[in-house]
């Protein structure tokens, strides 16, 4: 049995690369102006060493499970005959995927006017939906940022009828619920559907899908707002654990280990079960495809329970106090350019931003490089955070900071090539993963407490802005590559029309 140790040893650099400079950010924070206890310390420390391991682990095993169960299943389902049946079995996906998402149970826990069943299944429906509705939109080949347009639209109309404390809980919950779960299947099931088709559109249309399925938990949580009226939506935040010895601090993992264990297993058994029935009626791969899926799918296991535990139990401390102190310093100030920096790093940190931008340098054959996009990613976040920061110091409404950016995102759409539209869009959804949930989070939430703020209301809607500025910095990126691709064809017609006048020889000779 091939359990690919080589590529592990490849998987395990990048993630050490990744999270160094976070580990780096925090060890400087805490040992000039922000000191930490030193049990809070040794959480986070000995959770970066999970998150490497899980991330190892978890890049490894959606290479080898996720993408290939996504784009075989998308294949044969675009290949099938009846439609309706397709939709159908398109929402029946999306829906099981959302209700079996880790993240979506802590969403469900902040909103207490709504009870938790109510909410998971209507954001679960409304992923469901989107998901026929980006598939419908594939079949029938139509422009995506029409449907952005109109769909963002709506939202925004709708967002003047709810509390303004019920606003960052729904634009939030569109970034939780496309977590490290979702996207990579999604994603691989919009590459499926594309491969059947052989218009020179097929390769844009291949992304949009996460894009649009943001959208639905975001409308529903809106209209469940207009539903319930919620008149308390107060959040406690967790407590700070106090750990004295060695023996309580592996307490804490060893508590967590059972909980993400347990969830991760309810999380990838719809998605298993989805691909066997799949398997057996119509697949039937051979055994050499089979078992190395199989081995992808214990990979990928292994890697989000180890990652999940070392995020939420040690990163989540160490964020909430690093918050708590900087924003209790005289020059406050500063949390703004050190959330910046945190949030430039902290992306490369997010599990499936890797499946991504293997997916985009695929498709468009190494056109669009991961580099470029990473580095973009990067700014975008940093930005974001830097903007959620402002909110939490001054309590400036999170409308005042996503209508623009989405309105400057959407116009943006009409000047760059579509496939970078699609990308931007999907960039949104994957970058506020559970990294960002779990740690800058709870560092704004820290730094809101001690700044004597609303909790809900101002540090509450991190997630929206990082699911926000990937939109506009990736676009930018398009913009850019279209300049450099307009050049590069006029100095080719250039050339061309100078070997028409003069020739080859007399060229070489000059």
């Amino acid at each position: 049995m091939n359990l690919y140790p080589t590529r592990l040893t490849e998987k395990l650099k990048e993630a050490w690369k990744a999270v160094l400079p976070i580990i780096g950010i925090v060890l400087l924070l805490s040992f000039t102006i922000a000191p930490v206890p030193p049990g809070i310390l040794l959480l986070f420390l000995l959770g970066a060493v999970l998150l490497v391991a899980g991330m190892m682990f978890f890049t490894l095993g959606a290479e080898l499970s996720m993408t290939p169960m996504g784009e075989k299943i998308g294949t044969k389902m675009a290949n099938a005959s009846h439609v309706a049946v397709v939709l159908l079995l398109c929402f029946v996906l999306g829906f099981v995927i959302t209700v079996s998402e880790p993240d979506l149970q802590v969403l469900a826990e902040q909103v207490p006017s709504i009870p938790n069943h109510i909410l998971i299944l209507a954001v679960a429906g409304g992923v469901g939906l989107f998901l026929v509705v980006a598939v419908l939109r594939m079949l029938l080949s139509k422009a995506l940022s029409l449907l952005l347009i109109l769909f963002y639209l709506m939202i925004f109309i709708l967002t003047f009828f709810i509390p303004e404390d019920f606003l960052t809980v729904a634009f939030d919950s569109g970034g939780v619920t496309t977590g490290p779960m979702t996207v990579p299947f999604i994603m691989a099931l919009g590459i499926g559907f594309a491969a059947v088709r052989s218009d020179r559109h097929a390769e844009e249309d291949s992304f949009g899908l996460v894009a649009l399925c943001s959208i639905g938990p975001v409308a529903a949580v809106i209209l469940l707002g207009l539903w319930y009226h919620p008149g308390d939506t107060g959040y406690v935040p967790a407590q700070i654990p106090q750990i004295r010895d060695s023996v309580e601090l592996w307490r804490s993992f060893s508590a967590g280990f059972p909980k993400y264990i347990e969830e991760i297993a309810i999380s990838l058994l719809p998605i298993t079960v989805f691909f066997a029935l799949f398997q057996i009626v119509s697949l039937r791969l051979k055994k050499k495809k089979l078992l190395r899926i199989l081995i992808g799918i214990l990979y990928t296991y292994i890697g989000l329970v180890l990652f999940l535990t070392g995020v939420n139990v040690g990163f989540m401390p160490a964020g909430n106090y690093l918050g708590e102190v900087i924003a209790g310093l005289p020059y406050r100030f500063v949390l703004v350019p050190i959330g910046m920096v945190i949030g430039y790093f902290i992306v490369k940190a997010e599990p499936a931003i890797y499946v991504l931008m293997e997916q985009v340098e695929e498709i468009t054959s190494g056109a669009i490089s991961g580099r470029a996009m990473g580095i973009s990613l990067s700014l975008g976040v940093a930005v974001s955070i830097g903007l959620a920061m402002v909110r939490v110091l001054t309590g400036v409404s999170i409308l005042w900071f996503i209508l623009p950016g989405y309105i400057l995102a959407l116009c943006l759409s009409f000047f760059v090539p579509k496939i970078f539209t699609a990308i931007a869009f999907d960039s949104g959804g994957v970058a506020s993963g559970p990294m960002t949930a779990a740690f800058l989070l709870p560092f704004a939430m820290g730094a809101c407490q001690a700044a004597g703020g609303n909790i809900v209301r101002d540090a509450f809607g991190v997630v929206a802005m990082v699911a926000m500025t990937p939109l506009i910095a990736i676009q930018i990126l398009g913009a850019v590559y279209q300049v450099k691709s307009v050049r590069a064809g006029r100095t080719e017609s250039m050339e061309e029309s100078y070997l028409d006048i003069w020739g080859e020889d007399d060229i070489i000779e000059l």
